[in-house]
């Protein structure tokens, strides 16, 4: 794995992603309508409410936009919104989870059969692709929140199951996120208060798809399956897109620029 770096292949998405962020914020205000809708309309009542708030916290989306997604829960319009899992592969054999949330299940499925298409991949059965990913907790801190080592002890106090670091240069991703703290699904909101007091409040905590292994990309497949994340992560359904390339640093810049 020397040399690669799933972060900054998510980051280059990331960084398209954030050129719209009206469609960002959009994604989000819909998550904590739907969270609101499934519970308590109080983040406190709530840990599925909780953590849509903390996420869209994390994306600065403003405070007034926050409390209307949660009032809308109350209305008409939040029944209508349904939750929809798809499965595919793109080029070289990438496993590919999208999370959709759509108020019109055949525009949605529609239109991700045609992205990947279009781009290289092949829409599949449910289960075709999750049997062989962990639904688990996902906890960022920044690099700043503390050395390697001290996340590391804060996570085995919390009761974490791993500690990933990846502390690359801020002045190329100013976003990077430094420390990922895993967590079983059931453990994450347990996890992620124990370690708030020991770290502070993290950037972002989420209930993830993470793959047990990675496929292997290169060559010209690179960019043709990063116009595919690109064209589902644009679509206004689509919530989060998981995939499990393995992509060199080199191949990234060359391809997918």
């Amino acid at each position: 794995m020397a040399g690669h770096s799933k972060f900054k292949n998510i980051m280059h998405r990331k960084g398209r992603a954030d050129a719209q962020r009206s469609k960002l914020f959009s994604k989000l205000s819909r998550d904590i309508t739907v969270a609101a809708k499934s519970g308590m309309p109080d983040p406190a009542m709530n840990p599925r409410l909780r953590l849509a708030v903390n996420n869209a916290k994390a994306e600065s989306l403003p405070k007034d936009v926050i409390q209307r997604a949660i009032n809308k829960a109350s209305s008409g319009d939040a029944d209508t919104m349904e939750e929809i899992r798809y499965e595919g592969r793109g080029p070289g054999g990438v496993g590919i989870i999208v999370e959709a949330l759509t108020d019109n299940r055949n525009r949605a499925g529609s239109n991700i059969r045609a992205a990947f298409t279009k781009n290289g991949g092949a829409l599949g059965e449910i289960n075709s692709v999750a049997f062989m990913w962990d639904r688990v907790g996902q906890i960022i801190y920044p690099a700043e929140a503390g050395s390697e080592d001290a996340v590391m002890e804060a996570a085995i106090e919390a009761g974490a199951d791993d500690v990933e670091s990846d502390l690359v240069k801020p002045d190329i991703y100013e976003d990077a996120p430094g420390h990922t703290i895993w967590t079983k699904f059931e453990d994450l909101n347990e996890v992620a208060e124990a370690m708030s007091k020991i770290l502070g409040d993290p950037k972002s905590t989420a209930i993830v798809w993470k793959p047990q292994s990675e496929v292997p990309v290169t060559g010209e497949a690179v960019g043709v399956l990063m116009k595919l994340l690109d064209a589902l992560d644009a679509e206004d359904d689509v919530q989060n897109v998981y995939s499990n390339e393995d992509i060199s640093d080199e191949d990234l810049a060359k391809y997918a620029g």
